[in-house]
């Protein structure tokens, strides 16, 4: 199944967001195989490519917390899914400061009126969350049309998948709007570096201290 959304520009961006993150996320429960990779049909460099990447790795890691739960999971096996979701969330936290380096230069040229604010989050990990919403929603969505739970189950599924659209219909909003106060100079964005510690050998002590 080939994508077929091409992000145009920035205006409606979660429109995009939600249909690139609704083909990865159908596209991998084709294989269901969280080694199976994911074609990433848009071109590099590309907010397309960016946004299909971003979900794929948050649709790998969603299957890879599910596995590792497993109660009879095998020590070592566990001890390899728990790294490669370390590797995932550094791959994650990359990918999102690509995004918002790509909406920065897209918005390079626009003037900050004097009284702009800043975000207390970049677009990007906005869509960090609205990826994450897109998940939920599918796997919700998913426990609704179970036969094999009690009546229960699929009300108070059917109930929680109705407040997690209303979330991702908000959060949708919330982001355009977003972009829309950037693009008029009401407010303004930059971008930071997590910095994340535990990855680096140079700051966890954990790994300095053996060297």
């Amino acid at each position: 199944m080939k994508a077929k959304i091409k992000v145009k520009n920035l205006n409606s961006l979660s429109y995009f967001c939600n249909a690139i993150f609704d083909i990865v996320i159908r596209q991998y429960h084709l294989m269901n195989n969280v080694d199976e990779p994911i074609d990433n049909y848009y071109p590099e460099q590309s907010i397309d490519h960016l946004l299909f990447k971003k979900n794929s790795i948050d649709t790998i890691q969603w299957h890879l917390e599910d596995i590792i739960r497993k109660p009879d999971i095998d020590a070592l096996k566990a001890l390899q899914i728990k790294r490669r979701i370390d590797r995932l969330n550094q791959e994650r936290t990359d990918i999102v400061e690509l995004i918002d380096s790509y909406i920065l230069d897209e918005f390079e040229d626009v003037v900050k009126l004097p009284d702009a604010k800043i975000n207390t989050e970049s677009p990007a990990w906005a869509i960090d969350r609205l990826s994450i919403l897109a998940l939920k929603i599918y796997h919700m969505n998913l426990e609704t049309l179970r036969t094999d739970a009690p009546a229960e189950h699929i009300e108070l599924c059917k109930q929680k998948l109705k407040v997690l659209k209303e979330q991702q219909t908000d959060l949708s909003k919330a982001i355009d709007q977003l972009l829309e106060d950037i693009a008029a100079g009401k407010k303004y964005m930059k971008t930071y570096k997590q910095m994340k510690m535990y990855n680096d050998p140079n700051l966890n002590p954990e790994l300095y201290k053996k060297k």
